[in-house]
Parts: structure tokens; C-alpha cells; sequence
């Protein structure tokens, strides 16, 4: 079973860190370090199983090395994943004796915040390597990637709206968002400005009720979102969402969020959403800011470069659904198609990761 799921998936490494003293269960996936060393959060989750955990490092880390080769990055696809509840379980030995398991990797992979860690979770797995990426901006970081992802995913919905329509105008439309985190808040915080018609969910209530006071958003229980009759659907939580249980409730004409993996079966599911008529944005592609972002800390970060190639989201998006349409293939196979045009005419000319980075002597500098 173990070994089946990683050659599904084809990876690289898979690497399990158990510390008892540190209550640290965890585990990294290294995808594809053809373009580069894989770079990809760290996610804590309370997940049901240990094999749920691997299942969705497994996912979570393919998707960085088709987001990175689609994003124009010289990295590859990494992730890792905590088991273990975000809001009891985190501790400074936990997230230290996580970042001696990464130093471990010799720059294989380098990490970075997700759901359920922070920027103040990565600082403390700073204090044991240096292939950390999102600390704190007074250390030399970028901080928190959340307003880049969200800018991408919000140009990226503009993108849909132009095949849609013909404009990319977002004022007067009607946008279901799901989660109510860092990235939803600043996609809200767009569509407002927009003049868009928000409806917004979480699974706390408070937190929805934040973005609704700054937006004027209304708020949708969770198990109603998928029932909304709206224009774009902006899923920004947790992924396969997209499922046998939600797809034929959806009047959505857009799909395009910030979550990963929104796709629970990418082929059955893909397909259904194309013969429906709905674009899907690929979130591989559409949240590509954040990773971004914190790839900017590798070379001397600016934010202002950043927020501008993550604009470029949206012309990304333009090519991907003008693949989709002329070849008669669904949106996420036409991004497949670009990321590994990429991969393939890259690895022709460079040899698999050595472990010998090219950026360490930027993360030097960003761990003294």
C-alpha cells in the first residue's frame, strides 16, 4: 500500500520524521526536482489517518511541481504535512525538531508556512536550517504569502470572467467564497473593492463574520455554499471539494480559489465540469502567488516584483483556457500540458537535484 501510493503519484523521496520527545509526527514529500529544489509548505492537520496524511503530502507536493513549472520557476514540487491539531498541538520542539529534519535534506526540499502554521511556526524552524522560506520581513523574509496568492487568484478570476463574458469586470457579479482564512479575507478585500456581491462560509462562524463586517459580505452555512446561486464559486479552503457529492448542485459558471486539490478525482470530475460548461480555473495555477512570493526570498526579495509576476496569473489562466478550448480538453489537462512541456525541455539540459543549492547562498544570508 505504501509504496503503491508513491509510485502513483511518482515521486522522488518521501521521508518520515518521528520525534516522541516532540510530539512531531510528520512526513515531506519531494515530487520532481527537475526545474529546481522542491519548494512547498508545511501543513498541520488533525487528519483522520496516517494514510490520509500520506495521501494528501503525496497530492499537495505534485501539485507544487506543476504550480511551479506553470508559474515559470526554476523549483521543483515539495510538501510536507504535521499530523496533529494546529490550534493544541503546536509547540517551539515540535517545529524545531521538524526544521532539523529538513536541514537533514541538505536543501532538497525547503519549506515554508501553509494551513494550520505560521510565520512564527517557520521562525522557529529557522532556528535549525536555513531552507526555510516566509519568515518574518524584520529577519530578511517576505512574512505572510497570504495577499500574493490572493491577488493571483483574484486576477485569475478576472481571466475566467473574460472568456466568460468578454469583460473582466467584476462589478455586480455574485462570488461564493468557502474559508474564511489570510487568503479568502484578501480576495474578499478585492471583490468588495470590485463592487462584487459576496457571499461568504467557513466552519467558524467568527471568522466569517470578520470579512462580512469589512465587506458586506452575507454568510452562507457550510453545507449551503455549494447550493448558491452565483457567478464564480472561490473555493480557499481545504481541497476535493469538487466531488460526487457537490458537482451536481453547482449552478457556478466560474470555479476559480485558492485551495489545493480542489479536483477529488481529476479526470472524472474535470471532465464533468467541462461537458457542464463551467470554467475551472486549475488551482495549481490560479494560487501560484503565494509560492511566488516566497520564491522571491531565494534571489533578494521585493515585494513589488512579486505582486507584479503574480499579476501575470492572469495571462497564465488567458492561455490555459484558450488551450482548453481549441483542443476540446478539459482546463486542468491544458495545464498539465504546459507544466510538462516545461519540465521535460528543461530536464533535457540539467540532471536531477543534487542537493547542492544554487540559492544557499541567498538563505545563508536569510538565516544569519
Amino acid at each position: 500500500m505504501l509504496f503503491e501510493e508513491i509510485r502513483k503519484y511518482d515521486h522522488e523521496q518521501v521521508v518520515f520524521c518521528s520525534s516522541e520527545e516532540a510530539n512531531l509526527k510528520a512526513i515531506i514529500g519531494i515530487h520532481d526536482t527537475t526545474l529546481g529544489p522542491a519548494l512547498g509548505g508545511t501543513r498541520m492537520w488533525m487528519y483522520a489517518s496516517e494514510t490520509d496524511a500520506l495521501i494528501d503530502v503525496l497530492r499537495l507536493s505534485r501539485g507544487m511541481t506543476y504550480k511551479a513549472a506553470v508559474a515559470g520557476l526554476n523549483l521543483g514540487g515539495g510538501k510536507a504535512v504535521i499530523i496533529g491539531d494546529p490550534h493544541k498541538d503546536k509547540t517551539e520542539l515540535m517545529y524545531r525538531a521538524f526544521g532539523r529534519f529538513v536541514d537533514g535534506l541538505a536543501g532538497r526540499y525547503i519549506t515554508a508556512e501553509d494551513v494550520g502554521t505560521s510565520v512564527q511556526d517557520m521562525e522557529y524552524v529557522r532556528m535549525e536550517t536555513k531552507y526555510v522560506t516566509g519568515i518574518d520581513k524584520a529577519l530578511g523574509g517576505s512574512g505572510d504569502p497570504s495577499p500574493f496568492t490572493a491577488y493571483g487568484v483574484y486576477v485569475g478570476m478576472k481571466a475566467a470572467m473574460k472568456e466568460l463574458t468578454g469583460s473582466d469586470s467584476l462589478a455586480g457579479k455574485k462570488v461564493a467564497v468557502q474559508g474564511a482564512g489570510n487568503v479568502a479575507k484578501y480576495v474578499c478585500d478585492h471583490l468588495a473593492k470590485d463592487g462584487a456581491k459576496i457571499f461568504v462560509t467557513d466552519i467558524y462562524e467568527d471568522k466569517a463574520k470578520s470579512i462580512i463586517a469589512d465587506t458586506k459580505a452575507e454568510y452562507v452555512h457550510p453545507d449551503k455554499i455549494y447550493d448558491v446561486d452565483a457567478d464564480v464559486f472561490c473555493p480557499c479552503a481545504l481541497g476535493a471539494i469538487i466531488n460526487d457529492d457537490t458537482i451536481n448542485r453547482m449552478k457556478f459558471k466560474i470555479i476559480a480559489g485558492g485551495a489545493n486539490n480542489q479536483l477529488a478525482d481529476e479526470n472524472k470530475h474535470g471532465k464533468i465540469l467541462m461537458d457542464k460548461g463551467i470554467i475551472y480555473a486549475p488551482d495549481y495555477a490560479i494560487n501560484a502567488g503565494g509560492l511566488i512570493n516566497v520564491a522571491n526570498e531565494l534571489e533578494g526579495y521585493h515585494s513589488e516584483r512579486a505582486m507584479k509576476q503574480a499579476g501575470q496569473i492572469y495571462d497564465t489562466i488567458k492561455t490555459i483556457l484558450t488551450i482548453s478550448k481549441s483542443e476540446k480538453i478539459p482546463s486542468h489537462v491544458a495545464s498539465n500540458k504546459l507544466a510538462e512541456a516545461r519540465i521535460n525541455s528543461i530536464g533535457k539540459i540539467r540532471q536531477v537535484y543534487s542537493g547542492k543549492s544554487e540559492f544557499s547562498g541567498r538563505l545563508g544570508e536569510i538565516s544569519k
